[in-house]
């Protein structure tokens, strides 16, 4: 018996199959992020322009307008990659939330402060000027000279503070009160290092006591604390593995903290000690109380009144004179000025650490 049948045709090829879409589900278009944020953008800044909103409605209505993604993302992509979106959302928003503010003080502080800027700012005090004119070379030199001196107590005391934590106290009773101690200094206000200054300095030189480096111990009280944590840290960093090797090899112990252990954390001491310099250098009510305000040059910390950039820009503000503009005109310029100082030390600290730290680590 013959059985019959169909002559094999032809085998049928599989239509294209879009592999990423088995995988993952249906996708939104690459170009739907963007142009959700960029629509909410347009229209925040038509609003800007022709309604005259303020910038923070303003970037209200592009935080609402982007929640949009999100809701397309249920649509199309399902429930939880539109969890995701939303995550993202709230996330990039507190991000530019939070970059506001200083770009917000950083605009008006430029804008303001260039007024003033030039060579005559920078070179002339405010001895005899009433009025336009003046400088403030008087209050960048007791800065200067304040912070320095602020600095000079502060590192030898933080760092050998931090040695003895890291490489002598061995977790004693005593190492643990005086991390106690550094804990509660770091979070004392400014206001409390200058009383304490005034009232050590009162028991030397009398009542109405004003001194530049009665400033700088008031500063130190607040730098000590920042160096000595920066300190302990990177100290804590360095393997034990460098210390057993010196040992073995016969060097004492103070020679091994000053030969091996500190070379190896430099860049990150360096960097902490310059970020602590940043953070006293804008302090304005201890330098108040203590190191006073005057509108001429001082260069002698032990003697009178010396003046400071943050106490210029206060006093210029507060007692402004007649016409008042010109006065807060260089309040501006001196905020603008602390303000450079104070990137520039940033940027010191960050070069620092990269010329100074391992190699493998750059």
């Amino acid at each position: 018996m013959t059985t019959l049948t169909n002559p094999p045709g032809p085998a049928k090829t599989p239509g294209p199959v879009d592999v990423h879409q088995e995988l993952y589900g249906a996708r939104l278009p690459s170009w739907g992020p963007r142009a959700v944020l960029g629509g909410a953008v347009v229209v925040a800044a038509a609003l800007y322009v022709l309604a005259g909103v303020n910038v923070m409605l303003a970037a209200l209505i592009v935080f609402a307008i982007s929640l949009l993604l999100p809701v397309w993302s249920v649509v199309v992509e399902g429930r939880r990659k539109a969890t995701d979106r939303l995550v993202t959302v709230l996330v990039t928003s507190s991000f530019v939330l939070a970059m506001f503010p200083l770009f917000s003080i950083l605009y008006t502080v430029i804008t303001k402060g260039t007024k003033v800027l030039g060579v005559d700012f920078f070179t002339f005090s405010m001895r005899n000027v009433v009025g336009e004119g003046g400088g403030i070379y008087h209050a960048l030199a007791g800065t200067l000279l304040i912070t320095g001196a602020a600095t000079v107590i502060s590192v030898p005391i933080g760092m050998f503070t931090a040695i003895y934590l890291v490489e002598y106290a061995d977790g004693n009773r005593l190492s643990r009160w005086i991390r106690f101690l550094v804990d509660v200094m770091t979070g004392i206000p400014s206001i409390v290092a200058g009383l304490f200054a005034y009232a050590l300095f009162v028991l030397f030189f009398g009542e109405g006591v004003r001194m530049g480096i009665g400033g700088s111990v008031a500063l130190s009280v607040l730098m000590i604390p920042v160096v000595v944590r920066s300190t302990e840290e990177m100290l804590k960093l360095v393997p034990n593995e460098l210390r057993e090797a010196s040992y073995a090899l016969g060097v004492p112990k103070w020679r091994t903290v000053s030969k091996v252990v500190l070379p190896t954390a430099l860049a990150g001491i360096v960097t902490g000690i310059t970020l602590a310099i940043a953070r006293v250098i804008g302090e304005t009510a201890p330098l108040l109380i203590i190191a006073g305000a005057t509108d001429s040059v001082n260069f002698n910390l032990f003697d009178g009144r010396m003046a400071s950039l943050p106490v210029f820009a206060y006093t210029s503000v507060r007692n402004p004179g007649v016409p008042p503009e010109f006065s807060i005109d260089r309040a501006w310029g001196a905020a603008l000025t602390l303000l450079l100082i104070v990137m520039l030390l940033n940027l010191i600290a960050r070069l620092v650490s990269y010329y100074f730290s391992p190699k493998g680590e750059r």
